[in-house]
């Protein structure tokens, strides 16, 4: 595991630049998911046998550019960050469990260690200012423009050259209240419709959660310009780098795997700006937070997986990392008909 502790993005990380790189979003490429359809259909197997494996080894082609996709350098990116907001006893652990994590994913002893070393992907861990929090939503804005200007450049370090896919995950004791009240300003409803129990709140603790959502959303809403200032007023330090780390995935074409509910939310700013801005990502799981589905119904996107996971640290999308990856071997890997010399079904009557 390599991990990359609070690097220095550069003073003049400018929030209006990164808003301008939405106007200019690559598209699919074309060629190479017409190359993958057509390779598809020459398969030694039915048509169709290989159910979404087939439409998940299409989207890789497209998004990487090039047929076939390859699978040959996954990278899981674990963004870690503290929320002031916890201060209000939204969550049972304390803030300080974000730095032991941290220290546990150095260490390799997280459930996400053992799932990049069963999927062959590296793992890196950003920390960011867990000495800093941001400050408590329901007082004032989370983090100025400046802080979140960085947060996002820092997280778009996290697409270097020669990844071919990313899987995203999160780390931050308080974030899933911080997901909840970004997603209810970004979509509408009330608090109680996005706020669950996060690490295990629930009776009196979670309905004081939802009483603090709802707070925040209430001082911020009339006031939010736009998706980003929604994200700078209601959001953490690592939502805006994972966000960051999409809008980079997209302009260097790699393909995307999200982790959970606060992972999802913090690409969702980018949807709430375009809705195409995710087109390039997939949901590996359905969190068991109640507020991951609904959210995933405002985006428009089917997970790959619903296993009941609720953990983070991008452990959902490594599992779903394992299914790209066999998706993209049996389409690179299998013989055509031809290669074979195994005969193609028969047209017409009776052929099936």
């Amino acid at each position: 595991m390599t991990s990359a502790n609070e690097a220095e993005i550069g003073p003049n990380a400018d929030l209006d630049e990164i808003k301008g790189l939405m106007r200019a979003l690559p598209g699919p490429e074309e060629a190479a998911a017409e190359a993958a359809r057509a390779r598809e259909g020459r398969l030694t197997k039915p048509a169709g046998a290989l159910g979404r494996l087939e439409a998940l080894a299409e989207w890789a082609a497209a998004w990487q550019g090039r047929h076939p996709p390859r699978a040959d350098r996954p990278r899981v990116a674990v963004f870690a960050a503290n929320h002031g907001v916890t201060a209000r006893g939204v969550s049972p652990y304390p803030p300080e469990v974000t730095a032991q994590m941290v220290a546990n994913f150095q260490r390799g002893g997280a459930a996400v260690n053992q799932l990049c070393l069963t999927h062959d992907a590296e793992l890196r861990v950003y920390e960011m200012a867990l000495d800093h929090p941001t400050d408590d939503f329901t007082a004032g804005a989370a983090m100025g423009e400046a802080d979140a200007a960085t947060a996002l450049a820092y997280g778009m370090t996290a697409v270097e050259e020669g990844i071919d896919l990313l899987c995203l995950g999160e780390m931050g004791i308080g974030n899933t209240t911080s997901a909840a009240a970004l997603a209810c300003a970004l979509f509408g409803g009330e608090a109680r419709d996005w706020t669950g129990p996060g690490t295990g709140v629930a009776g009196d603790a979670l309905e004081a959660k939802i009483r603090v959502v709802a707070e925040g959303v209430a001082l911020h809403k009339d006031a939010i310009a736009d998706p980003f200032d929604a994200l700078i007023r209601l959001g953490g330090l690592e939502l805006a780098a994972i966000a960051g780390a999409v809008l980079a995935a997209r302009m260097g074409r790699v393909p995307v795997i999200l982790d959970g509910y606060a992972c999802s939310v913090a690409a969702s700013v980018l949807h709430a700006v375009d809705p195409s801005a995710l087109d390039h990502c997939l949901v590996g799981h359905c969190s068991a937070e109640p507020g991951h589905r609904r959210l995933l119904q405002a985006i428009g996107k089917e997970p790959l997986l619903d296993l009941g996971m609720r953990l983070g640290e991008g452990s959902g999308a490594a599992v779903a990392l394992g299914v790209v990856k066999s998706a993209i071997a049996c389409h690179a890997g299998m013989a055509t008909f031809e290669e074979a010399a195994v005969s193609d079904r028969a047209d017409g009557p009776g052929s099936g």
